[in-house]
């Protein structure tokens, strides 16, 4: 099968959880013999490999902002000079932005599909399908996008895949009136999708508490390739890991704070903590707040300060167990699925998707605070037979559950079907 997935560049600066979502299934997809181009928006993806193939960046960020702002198209040079590596490259060092605000018109643009500086973006995207050879499927990354579905499928008539997750992270941050124009937007735009698929029952259900009146959409678990984190060992001393983009979103400062609570207690000997997943340069002030709450104990401290996709798994080795007490409700952490894949448990706040994505591979507390944080790090650190099931438990899951495997299965399963539908 012939599988084009659109999905948005972050820079490749840091660990970002849809990015390496849809990376997973175009891996998985790809692994499974199946034929998979990843054409990227925004920012260029590094970590694509031939997966990428001759796809062009399309809707560069740099072009597109100023296309929009000023409502005109920029001649060629101009255009040159914005989606020139350097200019995107520094565009790249900025990106990852939390918030939408500034960037209204752009979402608006995304998700309605009808400006003309949308029109002429996207039909360069559909002429590059052309030439291309259209595909038997195309599977778009976030409902953020899904102006693009109805441009396909009226220019191109494909069938059409749309993911779901954490799209009102972004929203909400909209001002009122502006969040329930985006969401009739995606509400609009689902007419021009045959299957949206999300990654947890908890993400499911957000949506149609969002809208009621969604379509169905299907539960596709990710999955990430075991063999790349299984491993029997383990570290020399008990460590906990953070794997995430290093930011207060993520609640990189209240693991923090459980770890000095932890070393002051010294219940639990020779503890290290060990942080890894990249950062923005938006971020740097607050990195250094933490690195002040860490200095203490610094020496017991490991930051990685460069992300690599490549040799993120090894991060996973050398930790006990994961804690990343995001303060969102996020529909899926990938990064629990890939310390699932090493034996590793996980410690995580009793929110969003982490109790039904965690089962018994770990312990979930509330509130989301630092102490809460520590006694439960404490309790499974302590315990050595309840460390042990939970470290089962997570093996088990992540061969069962969130297998790459699997996971390209139900893909494949969900494709095919479409298509026979539309036959």
């Amino acid at each position: 099968m012939k599988v084009l997935f659109v999905t948005p560049g972050s820079g490749d600066g840091y660990f970002c959880g849809n990015c390496y979502r849809d990376n997973l299934m175009a891996q998985a997809l790809h692994r499974a013999g199946h034929e998979v181009t990843v054409v990227p928006l925004y920012l260029p993806l590094k970590h694509i490999g031939k997966l990428q193939g001759a796809a062009p960046l399309f809707f560069p960020a740099t072009t597109y902002y100023v296309e929009l702002k000023t409502g005109r198209r920029s001649p060629r040079w101009l255009r040159n000079l914005f989606d020139s590596k350097p200019a995107l490259s520094m565009a790249a060092s900025f990106s990852g932005t939390t918030t939408a605000e500034g960037m209204e018109e752009m979402t608006f643009s995304m998700i309605e599909g009808t400006d003309r500086t949308f029109l002429r973006h996207a039909d360069e995207l559909t002429r590059w399908i052309r030439q291309e050879g259209q595909p038997d499927i195309i599977h778009l990354s976030s409902s953020l996008l899904i102006g693009i579905a109805k441009h396909i499928k009226e220019q191109l008539d494909i069938p059409l895949v749309c993911s779901l997750q954490d799209e009102e992270v972004w929203i909400d941050t909209l001002a009122p009136q502006y969040a329930q124009r985006a969401w009739q937007g995606i509400c609009n735009g689902a007419n021009w999708v045959d299957r949206f698929v999300t990654t947890s029952h908890y993400y499911e259900n957000v949506v149609h508490r969002r809208l009621p009146h969604f379509p169905a959409v299907e539960v596709i678990y990710p999955g990430v390739e075991i063999s790349r984190y299984q491993t029997d060992a383990w570290p020399d001393h008990p460590t906990i890991g953070f794997f995430y983009r290093m930011n207060e979103l993520d609640g990189l400062d209240i693991l923090a704070e459980a770890f000095v609570m932890l070393k002051e207690r010294n219940s639990i000997p020779h503890l290290k903590l060990r942080i890894g997943g990249g950062y923005m340069a938006t971020d740097k002030g607050f990195l250094s707040k933490v690195r002040k709450t860490l200095k203490p104990y610094e020496k017991d401290v490991t930051i990685e300060e460069e992300y690599t996709w490549k040799h993120h798994p090894h991060f996973y080795r050398d930790i006990s167990v994961l804690a990343v007490p995001l303060r969102f409700q996020e529909g899926v952490g990938l990064y629990l699925c890939e310390a699932f894949a090493a034996g590793r448990p996980a410690v995580e706040p009793k929110t969003g998707s982490f109790p039904e994505v965690i089962d018994e591979a770990g312990i979930t507390y509330q509130p989301n605070t630092a102490a809460a944080l520590a006694e439960a790090l404490e309790r499974l650190l302590t315990d050595d037979e309840l460390m042990a099931s939970c470290s089962s438990r997570a093996l088990h899951l992540s061969k069962t559950r969130y297998n790459d495997e699997l996971t390209a299965h139900r893909l494949l399963k969900t494709y095919h079907e479409i298509i026979e539908g539309r036959k």
